[in-house]
């Protein structure tokens, strides 16, 4: 089919935009001596500051990992070879191998908070108790749902001695130092202090804890490399450099970083091209020639990420039928997508691709197929004159969203030819993103046959796992769909329980090879991350990951 016309971006109506996005986000002249580094996200909203980031994994890139770290985390420093788990705060780990539910985990001696006071065993109990502890005082509902389901085996904390913490789970669960990487190390005194600060007269228990995390979030205590030093809720968070952090190599040379929510593409580019920014997540892109033109640099590399959409397999939605769920994956034509994204992409024929260990034997075999598509839409019972009326939830913007509703619209046109009839239910990115874990049942997917969120796939849980297993289902995890199916399950557990990384892998491709042929998932594309940057940024590294790290970076 032919590839629809690209979304204009007028070069002409870069003033009046620049001007716009000043006046609205009151940029102002950084001092001289100060190197200033200023990026704008696709987030409509600067992401949580308490220590477990929302607006998806944008948070985690820009509030998570600049300002807190995790007892594992995720090797950014290459641009060639995969992004691996490595340590953080904590140095070493090692599952029991009496009892493997439990976990040794040994940290890193001499690292202190932003408010002076130590990192210790303490503070790793302090907070698991934050996320999993209904009884903690700490205990925080609004960080529940970017957090445990993202780690949903951990059940408990103990200090063993001050430089050593026994983790357990529910089961042997060979993922836990990979999921560890989302939990965000906060001060406990420095939140105490806020709790304290509560006026007396709010005797609620949960009130007290909400107001403290509150003031928590305005006045932030990490470990990391920058430290907040301005935050203003949908306009800005202003982070400078700590020079006192304990990784010398991760050291920042910048002074400051400045992030500014932009979700609109047009206006992050605006922003740039006039000189407001610095560097911009996923530039528009018909403005890419441009912004080359003008001398910045794009930055691009294929990331473990999915950009689906994920089908409800309930009673009421067309997709419960595998052969409606094949035919749609066989009837996208993804090289015209690429195309219309300027090649900012990579077709997707399942979550891991060719040469990946992951990536198995399936038997349907994705790719560009009208024909196929039509006649198992007509075996389904469905044609030109009875098409397959589908709901899609969708963003206009958001993490790891690519570039929304120009993409779904051209999904829209590319399934009429196989008898599609789809409309879409644009909603605020953080609601979809919360509706995720809520699942297809929940009143707030307003009968949506199918989500479209994007997934980072870097790890097995995140890559499957969170949306096959029938334990994942909601509210545990991302399965909005509701698909359970015993082979995939038995699956999940050899996989789960194979701590050897041969046979883990190996259990994975099993897993994926069912996964690709069970075809949850519209498989759309896979992002490659792009962002805009200015040259005076320097000492920049795009790695094949989610994330990337500013503290290694350098300004002129």
């Amino acid at each position: 089919m032919p590839c629809p016309a690209r979304p204009s971006f007028r070069v002409s109506a870069l003033r009046a935009s620049a001007l716009a996005v000043t006046l609205a986000l009151g940029l102002g002249t950084a001092h001289a001596q100060e190197k200033v580094l200023r990026i704008a996200m696709t987030a409509a909203d600067i992401p949580r500051t308490s220590g477990q980031p929302d607006q998806g994994y944008e948070g985690n890139r820009f509030t998570g990992i600049p300002m807190y770290d995790s007892l594992t985390q995720w090797d950014l420093s290459s641009a060639t070879k995969p992004s691996v788990v490595i340590p953080d705060l904590a140095v070493s780990w090692a599952v029991d191998a009496k009892d493997k539910t439990k976990w040794l985990f040994k940290l890193r001696p001499g690292v202190k908070f932003h408010d002076g006071t130590p990192f210790n065993a303490d503070a790793v109990v302090w907070n698991v108790g934050k996320v999993l502890d209904k009884a903690a005082p700490q205990y925080d509902p609004a960080q529940i749902g970017v957090t445990a389901s993202r780690m949903p085996t951990l059940r408990t904390a103990r200090k063993v001695d001050d430089l050593t913490v026994e983790l357990t789970t529910s089961e042997p669960d060979s993922f836990l130092p990979i999921n560890l990487t989302n939990l965000f190390m906060a001060s406990p005194a420095h939140w105490q202090k806020k709790f304290d600060a509560v006026p007396a007269s709010v005797t609620d228990k949960a009130e007290r804890a909400k107001q403290a995390w509150t003031a928590f979030a305005a006045d932030p205590s990490g470990t990391g490399p920058f430290k907040a030093s301005k935050f203003v809720p949908r306009e800005r968070l202003e982070m400078v450099k700590n020079p006192e952090y304990w990784d010398a190599a991760r050291r920042p040379q910048i002074d400051r970083v400045v992030l500014l929510p932009l979700p609109e593409a047009n206006s992050r580019t605006a922003a740039l091209l006039s000189g407001q920014v610095d560097w911009i997540e996923a530039p528009a892109p018909d403005a890419l020639a441009t912004i080359k033109q003008r001398g910045f640099k794009v930055y691009s590399n294929l990331q473990p990420h999915l950009w689906p959409w994920q089908f409800s397999l309930l009673p009421d939605s067309p997709f419960k039928d595998l052969k409606v769920r094949q035919a749609a994956n066989l009837c996208l034509n993804r090289a015209a997508l690429k195309e219309l994204l300027g090649g900012m992409m990579v077709e997707a024929t399942g979550i891991a691709e060719p040469g990946d260990p992951w990536r198995g034997h399936p038997t349907f075999q994705i790719k560009y197929d009208v024909p196929a598509g039509q006649k198992l839409m007509q075996q389904a019972g469905y044609s030109a004159a009875k098409p397959a009326k589908v709901k899609v939830q969708t963003s206009a913007s958001g993490s790891g969203q690519m570039q929304p509703l120009p993409m779904n619209e051209f999904i829209q046109q590319s399934l009429k030819d196989c008898y599609f009839d789809v409309d879409f239910d644009v909603v605020e990115w953080n609601t979809l993103f919360s509706g995720w874990r809520l699942g297809a049942k929940d009143p707030g997917a307003h009968g949506a046959h199918a989500t479209n969120v994007s997934a980072a796939t870097m790890d097995p849980f995140f890559a499957m796992v969170r949306f096959v297993s029938t334990k994942a289902q909601p509210p545990v995890a991302q399965n909005w769909g509701y698909y359970s199916d015993p082979k995939t399950d038995a699956l999940v557990e050899k996989a789960r329980t194979s701590f050897d990384d041969k046979s883990r892998d190996a259990a994975l491709a099993e897993l994926h090879a069912r996964v690709v042929d069970e075809a949850p998932f519209l498989f759309v594309a896979h992002d490659v991350g792009p962002r805009a940057i200015s040259p005076k940024v320097q000492n920049v590294v795009q790695p094949k990951s989610w994330f990337i790290d500013i503290a290694t970076m350098k300004m002129q």
